[in-house]
Protein backbone atom coordinates (compact mmCIF):
# COMPACT_ATOMS: atom_id res chain seq x y z
CA UNK A 1 0.00 0.00 0.00
CA UNK A 2 2.81 2.42 0.87
CA UNK A 3 4.59 1.66 -2.42
CA UNK A 4 1.37 2.37 -4.33
CA UNK A 5 0.93 5.69 -2.50
CA UNK A 6 4.49 6.70 -3.39
CA UNK A 7 3.91 5.72 -7.02
CA UNK A 8 0.65 7.69 -7.20
CA UNK A 9 2.37 10.74 -5.70
CA UNK A 10 5.21 10.43 -8.22
CA UNK A 11 2.76 10.19 -11.13
CA UNK A 12 0.77 13.16 -9.81
CA UNK A 13 3.93 15.22 -9.35
CA UNK A 14 5.06 14.45 -12.90
CA UNK A 15 1.62 15.29 -14.29
CA UNK A 16 1.54 18.55 -12.33
CA UNK A 17 5.02 19.49 -13.57
CA UNK A 18 3.96 18.74 -17.15
CA UNK A 19 0.85 20.90 -16.80
CA UNK A 20 2.81 23.77 -15.26
CA UNK A 21 5.38 23.58 -18.06
CA UNK A 22 2.66 23.46 -20.72
CA UNK A 23 0.87 26.44 -19.19
CA UNK A 24 4.12 28.43 -19.00
CA UNK A 25 4.94 27.54 -22.61
CA UNK A 26 1.49 28.58 -23.76
CA UNK A 27 1.75 31.87 -21.86
CA UNK A 28 5.18 32.57 -23.36
CA UNK A 29 4.05 31.65 -26.86
CA UNK A 30 0.96 33.82 -26.55
CA UNK A 31 3.02 36.71 -25.21
CA UNK A 32 5.82 36.61 -27.78
CA UNK A 33 4.23 35.30 -30.94
CA UNK A 34 1.83 38.11 -31.72
CA UNK A 35 3.72 41.36 -32.13
CA UNK A 36 1.45 43.83 -33.85
CA UNK A 37 2.47 45.20 -37.19
CA UNK A 38 2.61 48.74 -35.77
CA UNK A 39 5.29 47.78 -33.22
CA UNK A 40 7.27 45.87 -35.86
CA UNK A 41 7.03 48.95 -38.10
CA UNK A 42 8.15 51.17 -35.19
CA UNK A 43 11.22 49.01 -34.56
CA UNK A 44 12.17 48.91 -38.24
CA UNK A 45 11.60 52.65 -38.69
CA UNK A 46 13.66 53.46 -35.58
CA UNK A 47 16.51 51.20 -36.70
CA UNK A 48 16.59 52.78 -40.16
CA UNK A 49 16.34 56.37 -38.86
CA UNK A 50 19.37 56.27 -36.53
CA UNK A 51 22.95 55.09 -36.89
CA UNK A 52 23.03 53.51 -33.42
CA UNK A 53 19.91 52.22 -31.67
CA UNK A 54 19.68 50.53 -28.29
CA UNK A 55 16.41 49.01 -27.11
CA UNK A 56 16.89 49.17 -23.36
CA UNK A 57 15.34 49.31 -19.92
CA UNK A 58 16.49 52.14 -17.68
CA UNK A 59 17.17 49.92 -14.65
CA UNK A 60 18.99 47.13 -16.52
CA UNK A 61 22.72 46.75 -15.72
CA UNK A 62 23.36 45.01 -19.06
CA UNK A 63 21.77 47.96 -20.86
CA UNK A 64 23.96 50.39 -18.92
CA UNK A 65 26.98 48.33 -19.96
CA UNK A 66 26.02 48.52 -23.65
CA UNK A 67 25.45 52.29 -23.36
CA UNK A 68 28.88 52.64 -21.69
CA UNK A 69 30.53 51.12 -24.75
CA UNK A 70 29.22 53.91 -26.96
CA UNK A 71 30.11 56.54 -24.38
CA UNK A 72 33.66 55.19 -24.43
CA UNK A 73 33.64 55.64 -28.22
CA UNK A 74 32.17 59.17 -27.87
CA UNK A 75 29.07 58.07 -29.77
CA UNK A 76 25.53 58.94 -28.72
CA UNK A 77 23.06 56.16 -29.49
CA UNK A 78 19.33 56.61 -29.92
CA UNK A 79 17.97 54.78 -26.87
CA UNK A 80 14.43 53.44 -26.60
CA UNK A 81 13.73 52.84 -22.89
CA UNK A 82 11.06 50.16 -23.05
CA UNK A 83 10.17 50.39 -19.35
CA UNK A 84 9.21 54.03 -19.84
CA UNK A 85 6.76 53.36 -22.68
CA UNK A 86 3.21 52.07 -22.49
CA UNK A 87 3.93 49.86 -25.51
CA UNK A 88 7.31 48.66 -24.24
CA UNK A 89 6.22 45.05 -23.83
CA UNK A 90 4.72 45.07 -27.33
CA UNK A 91 7.97 46.46 -28.72
CA UNK A 92 9.83 43.61 -26.99
CA UNK A 93 7.47 41.20 -28.74
CA UNK A 94 8.34 42.89 -32.04
CA UNK A 95 12.07 42.59 -31.28
CA UNK A 96 11.55 38.91 -30.60
CA UNK A 97 9.88 38.53 -33.98
CA UNK A 98 12.60 40.52 -35.78
CA UNK A 99 15.80 39.25 -34.12
CA UNK A 100 14.67 36.16 -32.24
CA UNK A 101 15.41 37.62 -28.81
CA UNK A 102 13.14 39.37 -26.35
CA UNK A 103 15.90 40.31 -23.90
CA UNK A 104 17.43 43.75 -23.54
CA UNK A 105 19.54 45.43 -24.58
CA UNK A 106 19.26 44.89 -28.31
CA UNK A 107 21.77 46.97 -30.25
CA UNK A 108 21.69 47.97 -33.92
CA UNK A 109 24.27 49.86 -35.98
CA UNK A 110 23.37 51.12 -39.44
CA UNK A 111 20.40 48.77 -39.46
CA UNK A 112 22.52 45.73 -38.58
CA UNK A 113 21.65 43.78 -35.45
CA UNK A 114 24.74 43.59 -33.22
CA UNK A 115 23.09 41.69 -30.37
CA UNK A 116 22.94 42.16 -26.63
CA UNK A 117 25.37 43.45 -24.04
CA UNK A 118 27.96 40.68 -24.33
CA UNK A 119 27.86 40.86 -28.14
CA UNK A 120 28.34 44.64 -28.04
CA UNK A 121 31.26 44.46 -25.60
CA UNK A 122 32.89 41.71 -27.65
CA UNK A 123 32.51 43.78 -30.85
CA UNK A 124 34.06 46.72 -29.00
CA UNK A 125 37.00 44.68 -27.71
CA UNK A 126 37.76 43.10 -31.10
CA UNK A 127 37.57 46.44 -32.91
CA UNK A 128 34.54 45.39 -34.96
CA UNK A 129 32.40 48.13 -33.41
CA UNK A 130 34.89 50.86 -34.30
CA UNK A 131 35.06 49.46 -37.82
CA UNK A 132 31.26 49.47 -38.16
CA UNK A 133 31.15 53.05 -36.90
CA UNK A 134 34.02 54.18 -39.11
CA UNK A 135 36.19 55.41 -36.26
CA UNK A 136 39.84 54.78 -35.49
CA UNK A 137 40.70 52.25 -32.85
CA UNK A 138 42.36 53.71 -29.79
CA UNK A 139 43.34 51.93 -26.63
CA UNK A 140 40.28 50.24 -25.22
CA UNK A 141 39.49 50.36 -21.53
CA UNK A 142 38.01 47.30 -19.89
CA UNK A 143 34.30 47.72 -19.44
Amino acid sequence: MAAMTVRIRTVLAAATATLVFAAASLTLATHTAFASSSEVAFVKKTISAHQIVIFSKSYCPYCRRAKAVFKELSKVPHVVELDQRDDGSDIQDALSEIVGRRTVPQVFIDGKHIGGSDDTVEAYETGELAKLLGISEDKKDDL
